[in-house]
């Protein structure tokens, strides 16, 4: 249910909530009387229409009056008064014309349609056409038991609808997923943990307990953290972690999300013998796999907490072709990787983070106090005409000026940067689940399923705001001040002005962007557990395409003809080819390395149990310090593993060898420079 407001605007907040409206959580004070000073000339006449809207969200009449200090505290008393002076900044610089105004459409869908387009989306189209394709036959083989119920449950819907409208015949049920109840006839994959040689081990617990080793990856905060630090266990999926059902019940009137940063707990998620994978460690072709099990595990999650996962259908927006603002980053990249091959986030992203960063980053209420709204207009427009030719002057740039220019890139993005098909699931779960540890494992989901230019280009932002939130001291910005700041440039789209339900989601996506970043950190590390079920998918499709070969007369015709020729089948991309004479049998525990930058190109390796990626990448160090070209001296090299039952993999350098070895004895080992 929505309800739209009568003052005519610019702007619509994508937050959908289908409960009644309540008082928004954190928005316990109003707006001050007096213009505080941090404020310019230029918002001050936007202050009393932001004091309206929020009398209006939170049922007073009349503002309740404070002093405004220097102190912290007034700060965060303060801060919903950014959010919404923020947001009449943005339409204020869309009215001006400064901003090109584009609609981003919500369309209804036809029941039954969200199910098909869901299917789609984990990779299981072959459930909807019918066809006996491998790929889906392979994924369906790795699923857990939760998430096999989720897929189950949204083919029963799939087929039931299309039954009642008569369109017509679809697959039964029973023919996938069993013939006498609601089990599943593939096997799935059991949900006990992973060992260090791969091998599934009894069925067990996560451990959630105090921790003080360093051996592990720290997100949490330093001053006023709590005395408990939480540990993370990432090898047993999300889904089936959950023993007991979290109430569902709606944040009360009188709570609030708390503003100070020890509020938030500390995380950590500590080293498995396989180590620590980051999203840019695994090949294109696994991270697809890795997203279309995301969405199948974010959806059993929410299944298991018992929160309908609610999805946008968005019709998209075509940005321009050309140009720096306003043009799809994917478009944007192929232009900029022309000038820098390779390039994964925008340049004139780039420079603007670059230019914060060198001059910008203790400048007091930066990001918070804008620029000039006719310096921004101008400088877009010169920086459309000059930036590629590399004659824009950075220097007549001011800082608040910068910043608004890099909140205008990210607003005027025609696709959001963090895509909006989930973003209302997430906004449901926050506001009905107040546990953070299952917030971020739900984002962390989210995270998983972003397209890899959006993940790119906020990994890039939001390490720029940490940096910001690092040096408080001197730029008055905490942790929650750049969340509500940041929050309207990431979830307010084109089109209409908020209503009223929507508004009510402020202090909730400024908390979504508070999550992502004191816990950025976190996110972008793969989940083992998905890494685990992408290699059991890997090895169920080369077994199909075995047994398919065995059957195939043609296929064994060819392969003896390309063997007569000696041509070898076509292989991954970077996968590598050994002599003749490096390719004869291996004893058990001995890995052979391939380093094809060094002079010393191969070596065979006795792997122990205590055998790390880094003592392998050391020893080549040691031996090949005198032969090896200055360019390469210069590169991080890493140890990647290729082939067998992953695609590429780069490899974290506390990795123990004997345990990755075991679960990929057919990998190839090699040596080189990691993907910046």
């Amino acid at each position: 249910m929505t309800m739209e407001m009568k003052d005519s605007g610019s702007v619509v907040l994508t937050a959908y909530h289908p409960h009644s409206p309540a008082r928004i959580p954190g928005v316990e004070q109003s707006f001050v009387q007096d213009i505080p000073p941090s404020h310019s000339p230029a918002s001050r006449k936007s202050l009393s229409r932001c004091r309206r809207i929020n009398r209006m969200l939170s049922n007073e009449s009349v503002p309740p009056a404070f002093s405004r200090s220097n102190s912290q505290a007034s700060m965060d008393s303060t801060s919903m008064e950014d959010f919404w002076c923020e947001v009449e900044s943005i339409k204020e610089s869309r009215e001006d014309g400064s901003e090109e105004a584009m609609l981003l459409e919500f369309k209804p869908a036809d029941e039954g349609e969200l199910e098909a387009e869901w299917l789609q989306d984990v990779g299981l189209s072959t459930l909807i056409s019918g066809a006996e394709e491998e790929d889906g036959q392979a994924l369906l083989s790795t699923l857990t038991r939760t998430q096999a119920a989720a897929v189950q449950k949204r083919y029963n819907t799939y087929t039931q609808t299309l039954r009642k409208k008569n369109k017509h015949t679809v697959r039964d049920v029973r023919d996938i997923f069993g013939t006498g109840d609601s089990s599943p006839t593939f096997e799935t994959v059991p949900v006990s943990p992973v060992s260090p040689n791969g091998i599934q081990l009894p069925g067990q617990k996560p451990v959630w307990k105090s921790v003080s080793s360093k051996s592990c990856l720290d997100c949490g905060i330093d001053k006023g953290s709590p005395s408990i630090t939480e540990e993370l266990s990432y090898d047993v999926s999300f889904s089936e972690s959950i023993t007991v059902l979290p109430k569902t019940q709606e944040w009360p009137k009188n709570q609030r999300f708390k503003k100070e940063d020890s509020a938030l707990p500390k995380f950590i998620v500590r080293k498995s013998r396989f180590g620590l994978t980051e999203v840019g460690d695994l090949s294109p072709e696994d991270m697809k796999k890795i997203r279309y099990l995301s969405l199948i595990e974010l959806t059993a999650f929410y299944d298991a907490l018992g929160v309908e996962l609610k999805r946008n259908r968005v019709d998209r927006v075509r940005g321009r072709e050309n140009g720096l603002f306003g043009v799809p980053l994917t478009v944007l990249l192929e232009n900029d990787q022309k000038k820098v091959p390779g390039v994964k986030v925008p340049l004139i992203f780039q420079k603007l983070l670059l230019k914060l960063e060198e001059t910008g980053l203790e400048t007091e209420g930066i990001l918070r106090v804008p620029g000039s709204a006719s310096r921004v207009k101008n400088l877009h427009q010169e920086l459309e005409a000059k930036f590629y030719e590399d004659t824009f002057d950075w220097d007549q740039v001011r800082n608040n000026d910068a910043a608004g220019l890099l909140k205008m890139f990210i607003r005027e993005l025609p696709s959001p940067l963090f895509t909006v098909e989930y973003l209302p699931a997430f906004i449901t779960l926050v506001e009905k689940i107040s546990k953070i540890k299952l917030q971020l494992q739900a984002l962390h989901l989210l995270i998983m399923l972003m397209p890899e230019a959006n993940r790119d280009t906020a990994k890039a932002f939001l390490q720029f705001l940490k940096k910001v939130v690092a040096n408080e001291g001197k730029n008055k910005m905490n942790l929650w001040n750049v969340s509500m700041i940041v929050a309207p440039n990431l979830f307010i789209y084109k089109g209409k002005r908020a209503n009223q339900q929507e508004m009510q989601a402020a202090a909730t996506t400024a908390h979504i962007v508070r999550l992502l970043i004191r816990y950025q950190d976190i996110l972008w590390t793969v989940p083992s557990f998905l890494i685990s079920q992408v290699r059991k998918m890997n090895e169920a499709a080369m077994n199909n395409s075995k047994r398919q070969l065995m059957f195939d007369k043609g296929v064994r015709k060819l392969l003896r003809r390309k063997t007569m020729e000696r041509e070898r089948p076509e292989r991954p991309e970077g996968a590598v080819t050994f002599p003749p004479y490096l390719q004869s049998d291996i004893p058990e525990g001995v890995i052979r390395v391939y380093a094809p930058l060094h002079s010393k190109v191969s070596m065979a390796i006795q792997l122990n149990s205590q055998t790390k990626a880094k003592d392998i990448l050391a020893r080549f160090h040691c031996e090949n310090s005198h032969g090896s070209s200055q360019n390469m001296r210069g590169q991080i090299q890493s140890l990647h593993e290729i082939g067998g039952n992953i695609g590429q993999h780069c490899l974290d350098p506390d990795a123990f060898m004997l345990d990755v070895y075991r679960a990929n004895p057919h990998a190839e080992w090699v040596i080189k420079p990691k993907a910046s």
